[in-house]
This record gives structure tokens, C-alpha cells and sequence, in this order.
């Protein structure tokens, strides 16, 4: 296996990316896989790695790289009240989807110029508040982006202009969406009406829900992972980037 740590030019500045694929038989189809909250650290870096193994060249950006490099936070991040959620909800509170839509134009302009990176379709997927960035993302760059998963996304029917549900019909990808029985970042009603937009914007892909999980199942280091769920999510991923990537 191939990885490092690059930095993708973008408009704002350098954003830290974690990079990985295999040694052999390139190039590879890329994906852009978009972290959860609690930000960059090694569970993701291991994640990535499982889906390079099969055959992807794969970019994990950094996010919350306009705050600086100081944005990697301790095991503790999660527990309410620590410093550590503080330190990181600081960061997190002021993302929006505009200039991480503008970050995924750099993302696929960088994987472009890579030798190891085969030119033509992308794939992204997001967790948590990176659900909805895959989303958006497919929307914006329809003749790029050729399948977009969220897991768990939040907030995926809001108030907001670029609420993730008005671009469903947008995205000529192929789009899959995981959600948690128990969430309360995207409760039951919430999914209940996402469900039906995403039916009636006529894309070819689905919307499950997970039986009995919570938010994070898919993460191994997380209380609430659940190995038969997470192993589903793998296949369902895999399964839609072969289908859309080859």
C-alpha cells in the first residue's frame, strides 16, 4: 500500500490530505472520503487504507484546515463538556457547505493530475457533517461526481439555502444514504420527509435505514459501533463504487 500526507492547494490556503491507494496495477478510480466532526485521526487513516486495498485512490482531506494545522483532536473530543469537544466545536460550528463544495473542485483538480489517479468519474462519501458535503458535492459537479454516499449524515432536511435535500434531483450519480434508526441528527421525521423527496427526484439510488444503530456505528473505536451494520456499510459502498467507478 502506498500513502502519504500532501497538501491540495486551494484558494484558502493548504488543506492537509491523507493519501492512499495500491502499489500495483494503477491508476485507480478516486474517491474523495469526507471525515465526521471529531476530525482527522487514525481510525480514518485505517478506513481509508480498507477501501484502497480494493482498488481506489483514495484523498481524506482535512477539513478543518482554514483554522490551522492545530485541528487533530484527543480521544475525549465526544465527551460533552470536555476541552476537547470545546476546542473542536469552535472549528466545527463555523462550516458551511459553500467553501467545502469549492474544497472538493480542488480535490478532484488535484487527483487529476496524478499519475495514480485514473481520469473520469469520482466517487465521495461523508459521515456525520460531511453526509451532506457528499451530497451537495454530487449535485454541483454532476459530470464529475458519479456516486456520492452520506452515513448518518445530519441535518439532511433543513432551513438552510443549500440544504442537502433541494439538490437530490440535481446529481446524475448515483447517491446512497445511510441512516441511523436512533439519531437525534437526523430523527425519524427528518428521514421520514427525506425519504420521500429523495423518491420523487427520480435518482437511482436508495435510502436505507440502518435497524437498531446509532449515530457512528460504522466507526470502530466508537461506543456505539456495531460490526454487522458497519460491514454492511462496506458493502453498500464498495458495491456503489464498483457499480458507478468500475
Amino acid at each position: 500500500m502506498f500513502e502519504q500526507i500532501v497538501d491540495v492547494p486551494t484558494k484558502d490556503g493548504a488543506m492537509e490530505s491523507f493519501v492512499c491507494h495500491p502499489e500495483r496495477g494503477g491508476p485507480y478510480p478516486p474517491i474523495l472520503f469526507l471525515m465526521d466532526a471529531p476530525g482527522i485521526r487514525e481510525e480514518l487513516y485505517d478506513m481509508a487504507r480498507r477501501l484502497a486495498t480494493v482498488g481506489y485512490y483514495v484523498l481524506l482531506p482535512n477539513l478543518y484546515y482554514r483554522a490551522g494545522r492545530d485541528t487533530r483532536y484527543g480521544p475525549d473530543v465526544l465527551d460533552k463538556g470536555s476541552a476537547e469537544q470545546a476546542r473542536m466545536r469552535a472549528v466545527r460550528t463555523k462550516m458551511t457547505i459553500p467553501p467545502v463544495i469549492d474544497d472538493i473542485a480542488a480535490l478532484i483538480a488535484y487527483a487529476d493530475q496524478q499519475k495514480a489517479s485514473k481520469k473520469g468519474p469520482v466517487g465521495t462519501h461523508g459521515y456525520c457533517m460531511s453526509g451532506p458535503y457528499s451530497l451537495a458535492a454530487a449535485a454541483r459537479y454532476p459530470d464529475r461526481i458519479a456516486a456520492a454516499a452520506s452515513f448518518y449524515g445530519t441535518w439532511l432536511v433543513s432551513d438552510a439555502v443549500e440544504s442537502p435535500h433541494l439538490t437530490l434531483a440535481k446529481a446524475k450519480g448515483e447517491l446512497y444514504i445511510s441512516c441511523a434508526e436512533h439519531d437525534e441528527l437526523a430523527p425519524p421525521d427528518m428521514v421520514k420527509e427525506l425519504k420521500a423527496l429523495f423518491d420523487k427526484s427520480g435518482n437511482g439510488g436508495e435510502l436505507e435505514i440502518q435497524p437498531g444503530v446509532h449515530h457512528g456505528f460504522a466507526f470502530p473505536q466508537r461506543w456505539c459501533y456495531d460490526k454487522r451494520a458497519a460491514e454492511r456499510h462496506w458493502e453498500r459502498l464498495i458495491a456503489l463504487y464498483r457499480r458507478r467507478l468500475g
